[in-house]
């Protein structure tokens, strides 16, 4: 749910409620008797799932009583919930264990992921960058080379800890290079540690800093950084909610509690998310500050006059806008205010406001995605989620369009404004991907690193089709599979979508798709309204009271399929993760006839209580909040998964994921959901729900655990569709 330069700290944000108290809880002691799953069911699928307890909370929603008899699964603390997972994990995996193809899929999975992946390089100081996997190893290793000096190992997340749940979490370098800030994330949380290293000595410098949470690292010179994070809450660090963010100041050699709050701690600063960045000359902070994954205020500082005071960019939470570079006086500023596709515009700083903005990048027909490097802009153009790149000098002026390798996903072009050589990579479903360098002058391309990668692209085939949601709307949807299949219906096919938080699926490969592929599986990706594929017109068309839009799109790529053979009810899963999995959630309760498995992955499941958890509050933009209104709540609880699963009713097999250290999208989503499956499901199909201990909402996952978590997710699918080998 994340994603621009300022704002690691906007992944996940909020809207105000309105004045009218919505929720009143009405939290009743849980009843001890418990409730179990239908005896028929139990009967008829060779296995028993754990008794879940029953309680008798309910929620009052302006004047509409809410059963909510799962709640205690929320206490992620609680003995109970603990022992629960213990006995969820036992049915699961003795049932997976039972699938005779499992340890192929496993050796499948293994062999396609065993190969070198490297990263582009990037500089810092004297020193050459680039993460490179060996093959199986469960965390990708930072290395550093000098000239042509051999390459060393800076920093390898595989030492952190024995089972490799420790991963590293992002680095950020001093101007000169000579320090370097790096987070690590403890069995996936969200909360992280910053260490400090004198890259050449190798060093520890200062303290550790801890409870760190969606934070950049922001050098000014030598002497300290810039940081986000929340007040550490009390009970539950996983599921507790975190509110105000805030942007801190830490000086190298002083403690953590001594560090300089610099914006976020009063009422008139209060936001879900704050970022701060430097600009690479080290003259202004500019701080992002946001109450929902969608619009932000700016703000910059200069930094080369004491006391200087912050001046407002924009102050108006209705648009996306961040500061790409500056020279001088002059700020370009990348913005999709009175531009849904976005525009680059340039102002100065002692007039910054929008008022004064002159557009040096225009708005096209076509979403816009910028980066920097060598001193120009690089304008990364989505054409039907197909990327089209062009290099821009300071002045606006076009100076090439990109010649790209084929049709698919280009990213990178990022550097210094030094740099005369940037890199970039190129990929889609079919193809690994590979790392070109590109000369910023001349426009040449050429290969740096071809991807090892144990997959034949020629034996395969990748097209984009268009097809027609409910409303009319087309969609465009990419569909990859072995060459020479036969549509006679009986394809194994997996859907995946996510449709929402303005976040767009590009083509690209993975080993784990390339594993179902093999499988003679068919891959097919639509681009649902949600999504920010064709801008903030096509985002905004599937969030708050036109949320259906999106289920309706993947229904309707569902139906598509089905029509044209591609794979038939029988053959066909669907799956998505986070807010995906509440998508996957949804469809499969409003259509359980329609798909044979349903694969939720930490999924937001619980639409009246999923602002109440950690920073959940703000995906109200995207979603709403049951407190907001009354017409409000009654759509949320329309399709909230976990309110609408129905007794007597037959649904997909399903097999729940999750982490038990999810603090993104806590885990008793999913509890609840699978709960309420059991207790109700009324068919012979097994409801499963796969929890990973010490594992969080994705991110850091070792390798380890992804081989075995796709070979178990992909076993599960196609022994449900009557596969009965490989």
């Amino acid at each position: 749910m994340l994603k621009r330069t300022l704002a690691i700290a906007v992944c996940v944000a909020l809207t105000g409620c309105n004045d009218k108290p919505a929720d009143t809880s009405t939290q009743a002691q849980a009843t001890e008797q418990p409730t179990t799953v239908a005896d028929n069911a139990a009967a008829t699928k060779g296995f028993t799932y754990p008794t879940t307890r029953k309680g008798d909370v309910v929620d009052t929603y302006f004047e509409q009583q809410i059963a909510d008899p799962y709640r205690w699964l929320e206490d992620d603390m609680s003995e109970e919930t603990a022992s629960w997972v213990e006995s969820q994990n036992k049915v699961t995996f003795d049932y997976l264990q039972q699938i005779p193809y499992r340890d192929e899929l496993k050796k499948s999975l293994k062999n396609l992921m065993d190969y070198e992946k490297v990263s582009a390089p990037f500089q810092e100081g004297e020193y050459t960058y680039f993460y490179k996997n060996d093959g199986l190893q469960n965390q990708y290793v930072l290395y550093r080379q000098k000239g042509d000096a051999e390459a060393e190992v800076f920093l390898d997340p595989n030492t952190f800890s024995e089972d490799g749940t420790t991963s590293l979490a992002g680095v950020s370098f001093s101007e000169d290079g000579s320090l370097a800030a790096y987070q690590i994330s403890e069995g996936g949380s969200d909360w992280r540690k910053v260490i400090v290293l004198d890259t050449n000595t190798m060093k520890p410098v200062g303290e550790t800093l801890v409870d760190v949470k969606f934070s950049g690292i922001a050098w000014l010179g030598n002497e300290g950084f810039y940081y986000s994070s929340y007040d550490k809450p009390k009970g539950s660090e996983l599921s507790a909610k975190t509110d105000q963010h805030k942007l801190y100041y830490h000086k190298l050699g002083t403690a953590q509690k001594d560090d300089q709050l610099v914006f976020g701690g009063t009422d008139e600063q209060k936001h879900r998310y704050v970022g701060g960045a430097v600009t690479s000359d080290q003259r202004f902070l500019i701080i992002s500050a946001a109450v929902s994954t969608s619009g932000n205020k700016l703000f910059i500082k200069d930094l080369t006059k004491d006391n200087s005071p912050l001046v407002t960019v924009i102050d108006d939470i209705t648009y996306d806008s961040d500061i790409l570079d500056n020279d001088g006086d002059t700020l370009y500023i990348v913005t999709n205010k009175d531009a849904p596709n976005k525009r680059v515009v340039t102002v100065n700083a002692s007039q910054p406001t929008p008022e004064n903005w002159k557009d040096l990048i225009p708005e096209t027909e076509n979403v816009l995605n910028i980066s920097k490097g060598g001193n120009y802009f690089f304008a990364s153009y989505m054409v039907d989620a197909i990327s089209q790149v062009k290099q821009f000098d300071k002045s606006g002026k076009l100076v090439r369009e990109i010649e790209l390798p084929g049709v698919g996903t280009a990213s990178g072009f990022g550097g210094k404004k030094e740099q005369s050589t940037l890199y970039y990579s190129f990929t889609n479903y079919k193809t690994p991907g590979t790392i070109f360098s590109f000369e910023v002058e001349s426009g040449e391309s050429k290969i740096y690193n071809e991807s090892g990668a144990k997959f034949d692209p020629s034996l395969y085939d990748s097209k984009q089709v268009f097809y027609t949601s409910k409303d009319g709307t087309k969609v465009p949807m990419i569909l990859t599979y072995k060459k020479g299949i036969k549509m006679d219906g009986t394809n194994p096919t997996i859907l995946y979508g996510y449709g929402g938080f303005n976040v767009s699926l590009t083509p690209r490969y993975s080993a784990t798709t390339a594993a179902w592929l093999e499988q003679g599986g068919v891959y097919a990706v639509p681009n649902l309204r949600g999504g920010g594929e064709y801008g903030k017109e096509w985002h905004k068309a599937g969030t708050q009271m036109q949320k259906q839009n999106v289920f309706d799109d993947f229904i309707a790529a569902a139906e598509y399929l089905i029509e044209n053979k591609y794979t038939s009810s029988d053959y066909l899963a669907v799956r998505g993760g986070s807010n995906g999995g509440l998508l996957v959630g949804a469809v499969m309760t409003q259509r359980p006839d329609l798909f044979k498995v349903a694969l939720p992955a930490v999924g937001v499941l619980d639409m009246l209580r999923y602002h109440t958890f950690t920073a959940g509050a703000g995906w109200a933009y995207d979603y709403g909040t049951a407190q907001d209104s009354k017409e409000m709540f009654e759509y949320l609880k329309g399709y909230s998964p976990v309110h609408n699963v129905k007794s007597g009713v037959s649904y997909p097999a399903t097999l729940v994921t999750t982490g038990d250290h999810d603090d993104r999208v806590v885990p008793a989503h999913s509890y609840k959901f699978a709960a309420e499956l059991q207790a109700k499901d009324a068919g012979e199909n097994p409801v499963m729900i796969r929890i990973e201990t010490n594992a969080g909402h994705g991110a850091g996952t070792p390798t380890s655990k992804i081989i075995e978590q796709y070979a178990d997710i992909y076993g599960f699918t196609l022994y449900n569709m009557g596969i009965k080998k490989l």
